[in-house]
C-alpha cells in the first residue's frame, strides 16, 4: 500500500509530545463544558486542528494513528484533495438554495451515481438528507408509503440511530434510549444470527436464528402487517456483528414472498468500508431500498435512501425533503469522495487493511485469552474481549486496552450491546507502516493488562 496523505502538509507519523490530552486540550474541555450540553460526549477529548490519510493533529502538537476515521465517515481521509476541490468550488458559486425551491445538478449527480453504485440492475431513484437518522425514518416513511402497513422489523443488536422513530428501532439502552422515551409504536424486534454467542453454535446459527425470526414475525406481528424490514449487513454499533453466511438472503426472501420492503442499512458499511461499495453484495443480496450517510461525503453531512423507482415514487409529491437535504456543497464532496474512492481503489485497500489485521490481530488472539472472537470485513475490523475461561462480556478490560491506547497515540473505538468489543475503522488511505504501528500500540496495550 502507497502511503496518502489527505491533508498533502501533514506528516503521517505518530508524534506524542504531551499527555493526552495535553494542556491545550484540557483547557479547551473546560470551555466545552462551560458551553456545550453534558449529554454531547467525546471519546478522547483531544481537540483536533489537522487531519488527513491516518493521522489527526491536536492543539497540543500530538499527532494521533486514527483508527476510528470518525466513525467511518473519513474513509477517503479527512482532507482528501478531490472532496476539497469540489466543494471548495461549490462554496465559491453558491452555498444553498434548498432544493426544494429551486434544485441543482449536484444533487441530481449523486443520485445518478447513488443508481450506478448501489446493488441491483433495477430502475433505482434516490432522495437525500443529512443524516443516517433521517434516512432510516424516510425509509420508513417511503416502504409505508408503498405497502399501506405500519409495522417494522428491526433486529437484536442493531443500531439505526437517535430520533425518536430510530431510538425505537435501535436495540441498546445505554446511551442511545434511556430517559427518553416513549418511543414510536409499531416496531418489532427480531433474533439475529450472531455466530459468536448462538446458543447451539455457529454451525447452525443462520439456519435457526432465520427460522427464529420468521416464526416470530408471522405469529407475533403477521407479515401482511409488515411494511419494512431493516437491517445492517454488518451490524455497526452492536459489535460489528457479521450475520452467519445465509441469515441475510433468507430473511431477504421471506421479505419479498410477503410484500415487505426489505431496507439494508449501509450506514456504516457503505462506501468500501468492507472491501465492496456496499456490505450486502457479499452474498449477493439486492434490498430493496438502501439507506447510506457516513463515508458518503468525506466529512460533510450527507445521507441518502436509494431504491426501486417504483418504491421510492410511492410518497407523494412534497413528502419527502428537508430544508438542508442535499446541501450542494455536501453533494460536491460526495462526488469527490466517490472520485477518489474509484481513482484509487479503495475496496482493494479496504482488502489489504483486512489481510494485515486480522494476521495481526490473530497472533494477538494466540496470546491473549481475552481476545473471544475476530471478525469483520475490509476496514470494518472487531476484537470481543471476554473473561478469561469463557465467553462472559468483560467491558473493564475493553476499556483498559482503549485507554492503553489513547494514550500512546493510537485512536479506537469501542462498541458492542456489552460494551466489550474494540472496532477498528481506519482510513482507507491509511499507509501500511502507520497501520502496522497502529497494531504495535494495540498489542502493547494487550501486553499491559
Amino acid at each position: 500500500m502507497t502511503e496518502l496523505s489527505g491533508g498533502p502538509s501533514l506528516p503521517q507519523e505518530r508524534r506524542v509530545v504531551t499527555a493526552i490530552p495535553g494542556p491545550k486540550s484540557q483547557e479547551l474541555l473546560a470551555r466545552k463544558s462551560a458551553a456545550v450540553a453534558d449529554g454531547v460526549g467525546s471519546v478522547l477529548p483531544v481537540f483536533t486542528v489537522r487531519a488527513g490519510g491516518g493521522v489527526i493533529e491536536d492543539v497540543d502538537g500530538n499527532s494521533l494513528i486514527d483508527f476510528g476515521s470518525g466513525i467511518a465517515v473519513t474513509s477517503v481521509g479527512s482532507s482528501a484533495e478531490a472532496v476539497v476541490r469540489r466543494a471548495s468550488a461549490q462554496l465559491a458559486d453558491f452555498t444553498h438554495t434548498c432544493f426544494m425551491v429551486t434544485p441543482y445538478e449536484g444533487y441530481v449527480e449523486v443520485c445518478e451515481e447513488l443508481a450506478r453504485l448501489t446493488p441491483g440492475d433495477h430502475a433505482k431513484k434516490s432522495a437525500l438528507f443529512n443524516s443516517g437518522a433521517e434516512a432510516v425514518e424516510n425509509a420508513v416513511k417511503i416502504a409505508r408509503a408503498h405497502t399501506r402497513r405500519q409495522a417494522v422489523v428491526v433486529f437484536d443488536h442493531g443500531y439505526h440511530g437517535r430520533t425518536n422513530l430510530t431510538m425505537a428501532l435501535t436495540a441498546k439502552n445505554m446511551p442511545y434510549k434511556h430517559g427518553f422515551g416513549p418511543f414510536a409504536p409499531e416496531v418489532y424486534r427480531v433474533p439475529v444470527a450472531y455466530p459468536y454467542r448462538w446458543l447451539t453454535g455457529p454451525e447452525r446459527c443462520a439456519e435457526e436464528a432465520a427460522a427464529q425470526a420468521i416464526d416470530m414475525i408471522s405469529k407475533q406481528v403477521g407479515a401482511e402487517n409488515v411494511a419494512a424490514i431493516v437491517i445492517e449487513p454488518v451490524l455497526g454499533e452492536g459489535g460489528f456483528i457479521e450475520p452467519a453466511k445465509g441469515f441475510l438472503p433468507r430473511i431477504a426472501e421471506f421479505a419479498k414472498d410477503n410484500g415487505i420492503v426489505f431496507v439494508a442499512d449501509e450506514i456504516q458499511s457503505g462506501f468500501c468500508r468492507t472491501g465492496q461499495w456496499f456490505a450486502c453484495e457479499d452474498e449477493g443480496v439486492v434490498p430493496d431500498l438502501i439507506t447510506t450517510a457516513k463515508g458518503i461525503a468525506g466529512g460533510l453531512p450527507l445521507a441518502a435512501v436509494t431504491g426501486r423507482a417504483e418504491i421510492m415514487d410511492a410518497a407523494h409529491s412534497g413528502g419527502l425533503g428537508g430544508t438542508y437535504g442535499g446541501n450542494p456543497v455536501a453533494c460536491a464532496a460526495a462526488l469527490g469522495a466517490i472520485e477518489t474512492m474509484r481513482k484509487l481503489d479503495l475496496n482493494a485497500k479496504a482488502k489489504r487493511i483486512e489481510e494485515v489485521m486480522k494476521g495481526r490481530l490473530s497472533a494477538m488472539r494466540e496470546k491473549h485469552d481475552i481476545i473471544g472472537d475476530l471478525r469483520g470485513r475490509g476496514a470494518m475490523i472487531a476484537v470481543e474481549l471476554v473473561k478469561p475461561g469463557g465467553k462472559d462480556p468483560n467491558p473493564e478490560a475493553t476499556a483498559a486496552v482503549a485507554k492503553a491506547c489513547h494514550a500512546a497515540g493510537l485512536l479506537v473505538l469501542t462498541c458492542g450491546t456489552y460494551g466489550n468489543v474494540l472496532r477498528f475503522l481506519p482510513p482507507l488511505v491509511i499507509g501500511e507502516d502507520l497501520l502496522n504501528e497502529g497494531l504495535d500500540v494495540l498489542e502493547g496495550a494487550f501486553a499491559e493488562l
